[in-house]
């Protein structure tokens, strides 16, 4: 029996969204799909912190692909660009593959949004705590510094490194119970506390950003399911969700041009969308 392989049909959608109250919430009323949302989420993860930062009156814009066959639609396909306004702040992202089959996101200028580290590192639904440096401990009943960043989530959520490097420990720590702890080159350092459980990889192994460490639990001095998250620039805490990380890496020089004619072409795309959403809203 012959088979053969069909390509499916691929149509170019758009949406847009204010957001009121959760950027999930946004995107379903826009008619995106929760794989749609987490990845525009990932595309803009390395700059925006996407349940602390997020602010009533955000929006976005989203070009994509929806993919058919004979006429009956079988998934949605890949983000080709997007623009998302965080407190007034614009951020454009356009997807562009080189001529070595690499795929990424980059900015109008042909920047890389893949930074060292996320902003956060989970896939959360909300934040318990911010980053100062004196408040009544939940527990202990005292001031005590909290030198980090706690997301709530449920118990179980997976736990992403924040950054390529290396398990310096995995353990328990005292009130932070079963703790992650991964070196970064020779400056940084990220702590992740109160896990229920650890991931598949040991002390002394090498972790990719994006893969999973841990799970959310509330082991230690913990009075709910959350992960309590630290930031160390030789060995001094920084704020993790301001803390200023190293440069991304910009388009290859010989892939320039190429470059920026795709990026005219889907920010064009954008723009015109945008036109038309103006004239709906005015009639």
């Amino acid at each position: 029996i012959e088979q053969r392989h069909r390509e499916p049909e691929i149509y170019i959608e758009q949406a847009q969204a204010r957001i009121d109250s959760s950027l999930f919430l946004a995107g379903a009323r826009a008619g995106l799909p929760d794989n749609l949302i987490m990845e525009l989420a990932n595309i803009f993860g390395h700059l925006i912190d996407f349940i602390y930062e997020i602010r009533e009156g955000d929006r976005f814009i989203v070009t994509f692909e929806k993919r058919y066959l004979d006429g009956e639609f079988i998934e949605y396909g890949n983000i080709l660009a997007a623009e998302f306004v965080n407190a007034g702040e614009s951020f454009l992202a356009v997807r562009y593959t080189d001529s070595q089959g690499d795929t990424g996101y980059y900015d109008e200028n042909g920047v890389s949004l893949r930074k060292a580290f996320l902003r956060a590192p989970l896939n959360f639904r909300r934040i318990s705590s911010n980053f100062k440096l004196a408040r009544k401990h939940p527990i202990l009943g005292k001031m005590r510094a909290h030198k980090g960043t706690d997301y709530a989530a449920s118990s179980g959520t997976p736990i992403y490194a924040a950054g390529d490097g290396k398990i310096s420990f995995r353990g328990t720590k005292g009130g932070y119970g079963r703790t992650v702890i991964i070196k970064h080159g020779n400056s940084i350092e990220t702590r992740y506390a109160h896990l229920s459980r650890y991931g598949k990889y040991k002390s002394g192994q090498k972790v990719k950003q994006g893969q999973v460490i841990g799970y959310v639990g509330q082991t230690g001095y913990a009075t709910g399911p959350h992960l309590h998250y630290e930031f160390l620039v030789n060995g001094i805490h920084q704020n993790p969700r301001t803390v200023s990380l190293p440069k991304a890496t910009p388009i290859a020089p010989k892939h320039k041009q190429l470059f920026a004619i795709e990026a005219a072409r889907l920010f064009s795309l954008l723009e015109n969308y945008k036109g038309q959403m103006r004239l709906a809203s005015e009639q």
